[in-house]
């Protein structure tokens, strides 16, 4: 899963999401709690130069005149204000006593402070300044709404970090279905063109976004393979249409001849002759098969057909060579219904495979029919040496031959020409031990 583009993607949107949000939520606490101490140091600025503008009019009466003014007749809410002699001795204020965490003179701090007549403690931005007479002021004001604001806001920050966590889930999803979404109609297409429809092409969306581009791109791959497929079409059709002919007139010629001649050893020539002939003429025959096989061409003849009734007749046709080995030959079938398939390419395969059996296996030959979930397996299973699971690969490359041993005239493209039909029928071929011999399976997906 790591490496899955998709799920790194959606990992990356995820992170971005999160970050985002965290970032949002500390960037709006820490704008709030400098507003919040812009604030209360203003106050207590206006607050202390009203006073020293008063002890400038009145000296330090004047001063413990506006202190009492402002703690006592006139109340100024939040207000703290505390005036000492150069001995430290109260002379007014809201304060019962210096505090002594605040000794340094032009010095403002945050502090937790009791008020005169107050139990509580409260939260105060506190500012010591000291008169020009040696009395020593202190200035503040009360942020208990500050710290409730800010207390507040952190209560917010732990819901709304869960929540951007849930969010940025969501936003992590969307955007990987999305691509996932966007994806599946040229995908669509190149499995429609894998399964042999060569027109299929990404609907336009008109929306020229990169997934546009991509469809324009994949639909102009398209285009080429069918081109080159039309071609190709064309020119095996006509490299079997010129390949045969001379090849049927040679057999022809031959035919003529050995009916012509008397001498034993010309006829024996010419026998050897029409075999090599008619050998060549299979070989082009069933490499061209191969190669249209390769390219997709044949499924316009596909036909439903009934598989079981197919590998009866496949059994009937080649049971006296087997006989002719000593050998038996039997099916064994599931019920299925009608399949989709190239009759005449599947039963050549078929024949290729027990073709190979009657050349190099041994013992009884079986032919079965097995329906499994969603697919149908067409098996021939001897009892023969089989082929080592290491020569599988050499076993189904094209004009493939195993060792000098295996005696009997193929040309090594029996399997190859099997396996390109079970691809072309979107399956598979594959060799399996039969414990003991061989067995080849044809696996072809249900429609």
């Amino acid at each position: 899963m790591l490496r899955s583009a998709t799920f790194r993607f959606a990992a990356l949107v995820f992170l971005l999401q999160l970050v985002s949000a965290a970032a949002l939520i500390v960037t709006i606490g820490i704008a709030v709690r400098r507003q919040l101490q812009t604030d209360a140091q203003r106050t207590v600025a206006v607050l202390r130069d009203d006073l020293r503008a008063s002890y400038a009019a009145g000296g330090a009466a004047g001063v413990r005149r506006e202190v009492a003014l402002r703690t006592g007749e006139l109340v100024t809410p939040g207000t703290v204000l505390l005036l000492v002699d150069r001995e430290g001795n109260r002379l007014g204020g809201n304060l019962d006593a210096w505090p002594p965490s605040l000794v340094r003179d032009g010095h403002a701090k945050d502090v937790t402070l009791y008020r005169t007549g107050l139990n509580t403690a409260e939260p105060m931005h506190v500012e010591a300044i000291r008169l020009p007479g040696g009395e020593r002021l202190l200035v503040g004001t009360i942020v208990a709404g500050e710290v409730r604001a800010m207390r507040m806001l952190e209560q917010v920050s732990g819901v709304a970090l869960p929540l951007a966590l849930i969010f940025a889930a969501l936003a992590a999803w969307i955007a990987a279905r999305t691509i996932v979404a966007r994806l599946e109609e040229p995908l669509a297409a190149l499995d429609a063109v894998a399964a042999g429809d060569l027109g299929a092409r990404v609907p336009a969306d008109g929306s020229r976004d990169a997934f546009a581009t991509l469809g324009i791109a994949v639909n102009g791959a398209l285009e080429r393979v069918e081109t080159l497929m039309g071609e190709l079409r064309m020119a095996t059709d006509g490299l079997a249409h010129d390949l045969k002919s001379p090849l049927t007139r040679m057999r022809v010629v031959l035919e003529r001849a050995a009916g012509q001649v008397s001498d034993s050893a010309a006829v024996e020539s010419l026998d050897r002759a029409l075999a090599e002939a008619d050998r060549l003429f299979a070989l082009v025959q069933t490499a061209l098969s191969i190669t249209r096989a390769e390219a997709g061409i044949g499924r316009e003849h596909f036909t439903a057909i009934d598989l079981a009734v197919e590998l009866e007749d496949i059994a009937e046709m080649y049971a006296p060579l087997a006989e002719d080995q000593e050998r038996s030959l039997s099916v064994v079938t599931d019920q299925i219904g009608p399949v989709t398939v190239h009759r005449e390419l599947l039963a050549q395969a078929l024949g290729n495979i027990i073709d190979n059996s009657l050349k190099y296996g041994a013992g009884p030959i079986t032919l079965a029919l097995d329906v499994a979930e969603g697919e149908v397996a067409l098996s021939v299973a001897d009892r023969g040496p089989g082929i080592p699971a290491a020569r599988h690969d050499d076993a189904l490359r094209r004009f493939g031959r195993l060792d000098d041993a295996r005696q009997g005239g193929g040309a090594g493209l029996g399997l190859s020409l099997a396996s390109a039909v079970a691809r072309l029928h979107g399956g598979g071929l594959t060799l399996g031990d039969a414990a003991p011999g061989l067995i080849v399976t044809i696996t072809l997906p249900l429609q």
